[in-house]
């Protein structure tokens, strides 16, 4: 079953054990009836694309969102990242905004489209990686996060010196799967507007970020 994923080719390998577990078997029968009878998000083609632009060995950074937009034209697979055209949704907003407070870098406000990060090393991962339109948390429990959550841990295991960015509760939930003593761990709460004024601005993550990764040798992100 692993050899019929879709997914960049060293993610397949380094998750082939999961491939051929029941849980993977369940959720793509029923991720494939979903988009087969429902609008569901992201495109089929893009659910895969935080892999397909981040190959496992490439991945410096890991940023943890929890579902997909599920408004038309805005998930692309990428979490906190919308489609080019797409007017940046409030959190991300609220992300660029501590870059420019941080790092003094201003985005165009205009431009949600993050696959420029994902190219660099930015792994954004959304925990649950489809939903119905208009119906968030939608595809809950139905097996993306045991996927996603071996994904984490994966990632601690089998590499060195990355930097995790914890947003909000449910992605500090996710710190347990991951190895403190090898990597540089980051967390603060949620972008969201209804949270980003009790610690999520003035986090400087993103100057921490690239210290971390230049104090291992590694290039810094341009963000």
């Amino acid at each position: 079953m692993g050899n019929d994923v879709k997914i960049e080719e060293s993610w397949k390998n380094v998750l082939r054990d999961f491939f051929d577990k029941k849980v993977w078997e369940d959720l793509t029968k029923f991720v494939r009836t979903e988009y087969q009878t429902k609008l569901i998000y992201p495109p089929a083609h893009d659910i895969f694309n935080a892999f397909d632009l981040t190959p496992f060995d490439h991945a410096k950074v890991i940023i943890l969102g929890q579902d997909p937009y599920h408004g038309a034209g805005q998930a692309h697979g990428l979490c906190f990242s919308v489609q080019g055209g797409v007017t940046p949704p409030p959190s991300l907003k609220n992300i660029y905004k501590e870059i420019a407070n941080d790092v003094n870098i201003h985005k165009d406000f205009a431009d949600g489209n993050l696959e420029d990060w994902a190219k660099q090393g930015v792994f954004l991962l959304n925990a649950i990686l489809s939903v119905r339109a208009g119906q968030p948390a939608s595809h809950q429990k139905k097996g993306w996060e045991e996927f996603t959550d071996n994904v984490i841990r994966t990632l601690s295991d089998k590499r060195e010196h990355l930097v995790f960015m914890l947003w909000g509760n449910y992605a500090k939930g996710k710190s347990d799967l991951i190895d403190h003593t090898k990597h540089l761990v980051l967390q603060a709460a949620h972008p969201s507007p209804f949270s980003a004024y009790n610690g999520f601005f003035d986090c400087k993550h993103f100057s921490k970020c690239n210290e971390y990764l230049e104090s291992k040798g590694k290039i810094p992100i341009e963000w």
